[in-house]
């Protein structure tokens, strides 16, 4: 397994100002009531309330970050709801930077769509991202862009054999692996809890899944032979170590390896 991998998670909630611009609504309706007419709208016309990606305001991007001197975990964080932006930036500059192997669950379906519109959005830089040979002649041939190119792996999309109707949810494919998977909040509550004010608790949710991403990339690391059995052991125990430090500070860490067992 080559380093350096950088495993990538967003949580994103519905961006009320620009579903309030793009439908003219009217400047005394609340946030909520411009959310609850375009709700109401949908399933009237039988669709999901799903928001279209571009409408996806990003609130968190956790990374787990693996290299020669160790492995880390760590947030960019919208706390202000003024900072997406700068939260994007912050993600593609590390690309920048380091040029790592990018890996996702559903990256390419979900979060790396999101981040490029609302990177657009925000005028966000991210030259090394967008390279398919223009600047660096290998990106011709692996890139992060091209689906089939594996500077970007979505696992998700790689073991469906890029058929979606062969998808497989993260938190199912985690625990048959044996590891955690979700503990105590899904996706679909993440917007309920952003109302509740408890950001901190989307962030701890975001990195247990960006963990759960690694760790079954470890495993697909040792299936597809880039670790040895005693090298994916290592990795396993050295994953629990560093989660271990972090867990007085830290106690979604504690709660997990407890679930791990």
């Amino acid at each position: 397994m080559s380093w350096p991998v950088l495993v990538f998670d967003i949580e994103s909630i519905p961006d009320i100002a620009g579903l309030r611009a793009l439908r003219d609504a009217p400047a005394d309706a609340s946030d909520a009531q411009v959310y609850e007419a375009w709700v109401q709208e949908r399933k009237a016309e039988g669709k999901s309330d799903f928001m279209p990606l571009h409408l996806q305001r990003i609130l968190v991007i956790s990374a787990v970050f693996r290299n020669a001197e160790g492995l880390r975990i760590h947030s960019f964080v919208d706390k202000d709801d003024t900072s997406e932006g700068k939260v994007i930036q912050t993600f593609f500059n590390t690309l920048e930077k380091h040029t790592p192997q990018l890996v996702s669950w559903n990256g390419g379906g979900f979060d790396l769509p999101v981040l490029h519109y609302r990177g657009l959005k925000h005028g966000v830089v991210a030259d090394r991202y967008w390279d398919m040979g223009e600047d660096d002649r290998e990106f011709k041939w692996n890139n992060y862009i091209s689906r089939y190119h594996m500077r970007h792996l979505d696992l998700m999309d790689l073991l469906a054999m890029y058929q979606p109707k062969n998808n497989a949810p993260l938190d199912a494919m985690a625990k048959l692996c044996g590891f955690p998977g979700k503990l105590g909040m899904d996706g679909s509550q993440v917007y309920p809890q952003y109302l509740d004010g408890k950001l901190d608790d989307i962030r701890r949710y975001c990195e247990t899944d960006v963990m759960n991403t690694y760790l079954v990339y470890c495993r697909f690391q040792k299936m597809r032979g880039g670790l040895l059995e005693k090298e994916y052991e290592q990795e396993i125990a050295m994953v629990k170590e560093t989660l271990g430090n972090l867990a007085p500070t830290e106690p979604h860490w504690d709660e997990y390896l407890k679930a791990w067992g």
